[in-house]
């Protein structure tokens, strides 16, 4: 089962996820891609480790190459966030043409070794904002991934205000 659960900053998509993932039986992971580059990622890293806490989640940290992320097969995996996976591909150490397709295609594999798959991402580039060339290729990659993750999910959850709206599949929870 593939579970897509997008939508704006802070508007519950995290909590909802986690919500999905406490309905799986087996063993669960929480597969965390933020890259600790600089004070304040360190800080939200540290923030999102502290709320983790208690909750019976296996963290691995995966900043890129998500096939290759340490989980045991028939498990129950979170993916936080997209945006940051998508982010850590084309700027951290990368020459990747067309990232989406690599992480597309990553997802596909791992989710070929786990029984229950959630995503987390994002929307962006919705705020009519003009930006720099590689902020637009951001925008336009994580869009691609995000569009080809939701043809192949069994699920699409747009959280909207804390609200999750069914765009494709079911509410879960």
């Amino acid at each position: 089962m593939i579970t897509l659960v997008t939508g704006g900053s802070k508007c519950g998509k995290s909590r909802y996820a986690e919500k999905v993932l406490n309905l799986f039986s087996g063993e669960k992971y929480y597969i965390a891609t933020m890259s600790p580059v600089g004070s304040d990622a360190e800080e939200i890293i540290m923030r999102h480790r502290k709320m983790r806490e208690g909750k019976g989640y296996i963290t691995v940290e995966c900043q890129r190459d998500i096939c290759n992320a340490d989980v045991s097969e028939k498990s129950g995996v979170l993916i936080e966030c997209m945006g940051n996976l998508c982010a850590n591909e084309i700027f951290v150490g990368s020459n990747i043409f067309k990232p989406a397709d690599k992480i597309v295609s990553d997802i596909r594999a791992l989710s070929e070794r786990v029984l229950e798959l959630i995503i987390v991402t994002n929307e962006v580039g919705c705020d009519g904002v003009e930006y720099s060339a590689e902020t637009l290729q951001y925008i336009s990659q994580l869009t691609e991934i995000n569009r080809k993750i939701a043809e192949f999910a069994d699920n699409v959850i747009e959280c909207v205000y804390g609200i999750p709206v069914p765009r494709k599949g079911a509410v879960i929870c």
